[in-house]
């Protein structure tokens, strides 16, 4: 079994809302229409996260978010056969000791370690070096039938990661994320990086959250809503009497989990 991988926003609260407000004047790029065809979730979508452990397929919500290495294709099938949707969760933002694609990445876009045990950053400058292990990445999630994926660590520019990284390099990179999984028929989420919603709220077809009521700016996120693409949130600290009502309100598909993201979950 891998470790958990789950993630916590690094950046801090007052960066985040700083940057928020930046990214609120500047102009976005014109939404394009979704592809025929590409699945574009609901907000208040209800869904179930799992990287960790054997998955629990009765758990009755009509979206899953699984690990996309973890997980093969038989998996994904009996999840549609019951009628889910599966998002295929990978890191797209740090090198994994553990992945089977591991020996693929070159040390010089290693960077610093991110906190979590044989992860360390990636230099997400490096397109040329990333573009072909992404979409070898993005390949896996397409073949086992996955409907749409997670991109993990897609706010490298807000950590210290061993390389000058500006937020004109993380949506390069997002963007370029985001269309590996497009020219797959897949959906993509955009994971956190609430600084760069405005600009990016287009090129993604939903998002996932950790921990926006913890400090306290859900509200960058309703963008997405506004679209009619649902944000997918959870807390870890929070008990559900201190953010579901104001999650309900912003139109969230919110809910409390455990940090490593096994079965267990507490709705809103």
């Amino acid at each position: 079994m891998t470790l958990p991988t789950s993630r916590r926003r690094t950046a801090l609260s007052a960066l985040v809302l700083a940057l928020v407000v930046l990214a609120g004047c500047s102009s976005s790029r014109p939404e394009p229409a979704p592809r025929q065809g590409r699945w574009v979730p609901r907000p208040g979508t209800a869904w179930q996260w799992q990287l960790d452990g054997r998955i629990d397929t009765d758990v009755d919500v009509p979206v899953y978010d699984i690990d996309g290495f973890e997980n093969d294709a038989s998996t994904v099938r009996t999840l549609h056969r019951d009628g889910r949707k599966v998002i295929c969760y990978v890191n797209a933002g740090a090198w994994e000791s553990f992945r089977p694609d591991h020996g693929d990445f070159p040390a010089s876009v290693r960077g610093r370690p991110n906190g979590w045990s044989g992860e360390r950053w990636l230099d997400i400058r490096r397109i040329d070096i990333l573009r072909p292990l992404m979409a070898e990445r993005m390949d896996l999630c397409r073949d086992r039938g996955f409907d749409a994926v997670e991109p993990d660590l897609l706010d490298a520019y807000l950590n210290e990661t061993g390389f000058p990284l500006t937020p004109a390099h993380q949506l390069a990179y997002n963007r370029m994320i985001a269309g590996l999984a497009h020219d797959r028929g897949m959906s993509v989420g955009l994971k956190n990086d609430l600084p760069q919603v405005a600009e990016l709220v287009g090129d993604f077809d939903f998002a996932v959250n950790e921990e926006c009521a913890q400090y306290g700016d859900c509200a960058a996120l309703t963008p997405f809503v506004k679209a009619g693409k649902a944000v997918f949130h959870v807390e870890y600290a929070l008990p559900v009497d201190k953010f579901c009502k104001r999650a309900r309100q912003l139109g969230l598909s919110s809910m409390r989990k455990k940090l490593d993201l096994g079965v267990w979950r507490q709705p809103c």
